[in-house]
């Protein structure tokens, strides 16, 4: 049986692939990577065929028509073998031992017949233009080297959440939960963090850094000037996660109620700094509209958003409420190094 699905959404990659591919080769047998070129123009399937024919027993390829990142996971996800299923995009990678650690640690639950729903390790933003790296840990927030459900974890603070890059799933949950994401989306990781809480039921947190999160690509996703010409996509993903679950009432676990409204209020302080930097009408209209449809699908989820502090920052009225909203992002960018 195999451990571990890895799945490498993969466009135009051909510059940095083989960094990713290659940190994920010591996990050996226990893993599989499928590897899914999205309709890629440049060498990138060539590559992907090459590792595949040298790893053969490890290494799938799927080439597609381009649908986009959340298409590529979904394709990642439908074809995968493994217990557990983790996303890695193709221009960070692996730490090598502390993936050994992972598995050996999973391994072991599986045998005891204690596998948990999600595993959860740390990520680093690695800002290698600037020689600059941010390690992102939640040893304040879960007790570690154990399983636990979620009335046992400790609160997030505002600047913390769960990423994509955090997480290892088991992959019949995200079958269960009918996990699908969207065509041509960006930012749709955080559906795929969000969507499958209230399903998990068991977790573990490894205090290791895994996961090497690579910024400062100019035509990266979270780039500033990127996410302000994608601020659609952005405003379709937040809408998705609004629907998503009825807050607090599908919830039986009120510590995981409690940070999915946060990690909502989080979503919504993005879309409305970034509709804010933009400062067009188009864009005050637009957030006129994300808020009025909070309040329409959950008014309990409104009220708990505008009594945040985070949210109590974003509604500021005006001209000095903009320019305050924009300064604490920036702030909060310099010191959080998100992007």
């Amino acid at each position: 049986m195999r451990i571990i699905t890895f799945t490498i959404p993969c466009y135009n990659s051909a510059a940095y692939i083989e960094r990713c591919i290659d940190s994920l080769l010591p996990c050996g047998n226990d893993a599989e990577v499928i590897i899914v070129n999205d309709g890629s123009t440049d060498e990138t399937g060539k590559i992907a065929d090459k590792y595949a024919a040298q790893y053969p027993d490890i290494i799938r390829v799927i080439h597609q028509e381009n649908g986009g990142h959340g298409e590529a996971v979904n394709a990642g996800l439908k074809n995968a073998s493994g217990l557990y299923f983790k996303v890695v995009d193709s221009d960070d990678w692996i730490d090598g031992p502390g993936m050994i650690q992972a598995l050996q640690t999973l391994k072991t639950l599986v045998g005891a017949n204690t596998a948990p729903d999600m595993m959860v390790c740390n990520y680093v933003y690695e800002k290698l233009l600037e020689g600059t790296r941010h390690v992102i840990n939640y040893n304040n927030i879960f007790p570690r080297n154990k399983i636990f459900v979620w009335d046992e974890m400790r609160k997030f603070p505002p600047w913390k959440y769960l990423l994509m890059h955090s997480l290892i799933y088991k992959t019949q949950l995200l079958h269960k939960c009918g996990l699908v994401l969207p065509k041509h989306t960006f930012y749709v990781d955080n559906i795929f963090v969000y969507q499958p809480l209230p399903y998990v039921k068991t977790i573990y947190y490894l205090d290791v850094d895994l996961y090497h999160y690579f910024i400062g690509r100019e035509d990266q996703s979270v780039n500033e000037s990127v996410m302000l010409k994608r601020i659609d996509q952005q405003l379709l993903v937040t809408r998705i996660l609004i629907s998503c679950h009825r807050l607090p009432d599908s919830i039986p676990s009120k510590k995981l109620s409690s940070y999915m409204f946060s990690h909502l209020a989080i979503m919504m302080t993005i879309c409305t700094v970034f509709l804010r930097i933009s400062g067009t009408k188009e864009d005050n209209e637009k957030e006129k509209e994300l808020w009025a449809f909070l309040f329409s699908c959950d008014n309990g989820l409104y009220r708990h958003a505008i009594s945040r502090f985070l949210r109590m920052v974003a509604i500021l009225p005006g001209n000095s409420g903009n320019k305050i909203t924009i300064g604490l992002y920036n702030i909060a960018r310099k010191v959080y190094k998100f992007n």
